[in-house]
């Protein structure tokens, strides 16, 4: 199945889609759109990944006078992206490990308005991953000139066919595998950055590029789906079961994201203070007391944050008749 979530900018889910894993890009850009018209929201500007950036959608969206942002593919072969990468000029920052300069290509019609955005914090991480993964490409073909025979060969053939090691490897004439340290300064170029563009002029780059920037509060948003509220794997065969599965998990990430804002603290650090919140039943002769622990500062601080009345000392006294 295929979930979809509309989100405020603070990250509120406030509806949600489930379709067919089969569906087409373009039948549930139709549906979310002619939805979000029915609200008479106004204007209305899609925000959408590199995966919804074909032509045809795009012309879709722009139907009615509506507008896009989109990301495109940093390694595309497209000549226009190769022009927005490849020029020059600084950047500006515009918030904290966010970066941006804005770049226009071509003139008239083929005009192509780009947001560059860098993401000091992000670019570091991918590069600090990149390092442990050559180390680990390292150490394997050191281990492979151990091998000879049946177990080289496959070996060898596991390392180049492997999904994350084998775009860094080269194989020399003489069939010996080395580390392609072009692709790995190539990589390097595009760390920490991603292109955007906009059918939208009226808007500006750091308006571009923090409206493309809550994507990643929708995709947090499916990570805690999948995670924390743990909406995968679906054990329901009927349709209309599926959906109310994922109509409760809507839900349950509503109740999330709304005690997320109140207090600024993620739901994980949240659910851990809250956990230790418990309630001990007491059997005497005379009959049975219920007690809750007593609160710490912190537990006290998220209640008033989200609104929430203090829990009684004794919720529940039973006493014998």
């Amino acid at each position: 199945m295929v979930v979809g979530l509309a989100v405020t900018r603070d990250g509120i889910p406030i509806k949600s889609w489930v379709w067919p894993g089969n569906n087409s890009d373009m039948s549930v850009i139709q549906e979310v759109k002619d939805d979000l018209i029915g609200w008479k929201l106004g204007r209305v500007i899609s925000v959408m990944d590199c995966g919804f950036a074909s032509g045809e959608n795009k012309r879709y969206l722009q139907r009615a006078g509506g507008h896009y942002i989109m990301g495109e593919k940093l390694r595309s072969s497209k000549k226009e992206v190769k022009e927005a990468l490849a020029r020059s000029g600084r950047y500006q920052k515009i918030k904290d490990n966010l970066e941006i300069k804005e770049i226009i290509v071509g003139d008239g019609e083929a005009r192509k308005r780009y947001v560059l955005a860098y993401n000091p914090l992000e670019a570091k991480r991918q590069k600090e991953q990149r390092e442990q993964i050559i180390k680990e490409i390292e150490s394997q073909l050191k281990s492979l000139r151990q091998l000879s025979g049946k177990a080289h060969t496959k070996a060898m053939c596991n390392l180049r066919s492997h999904p994350t090691y084998g775009k860094y490897i080269r194989q020399l004439k003489g069939g010996r595998l080395k580390l392609n340290r072009m692709k790995v300064r190539e990589e390097e170029k595009y760390d920490g950055k991603y292109l955007i563009t906009t059918s939208d002029d009226t808007l500006s780059a750091e308006d571009v590029a923090l409206g493309y920037k809550q994507l990643v509060e929708i995709e947090d948003s499916f990570r805690k789906l999948k995670n924390d509220l743990e909406i995968r794997p679906v054990y329901h065969r009927l349709e209309e079961r599926i959906r109310a599965h994922v109509l409760l998990s809507w839900l349950a990430l509503l109740l999330v994201r709304v005690a997320e804002n109140a207090t600024k603290m993620t739901w994980r650090n949240l659910r851990y203070e809250l956990d230790k919140i418990k309630i001990g039943k007491f059997i005497f002769n005379s009959g049975e007391v219920y007690q809750c622990t007593e609160l710490t500062k912190e537990q006290l601080k998220i209640l008033e944050m989200m609104g929430i009345k203090k829990p009684s000392g004794y919720p529940k006294i039973e006493p014998k008749s």
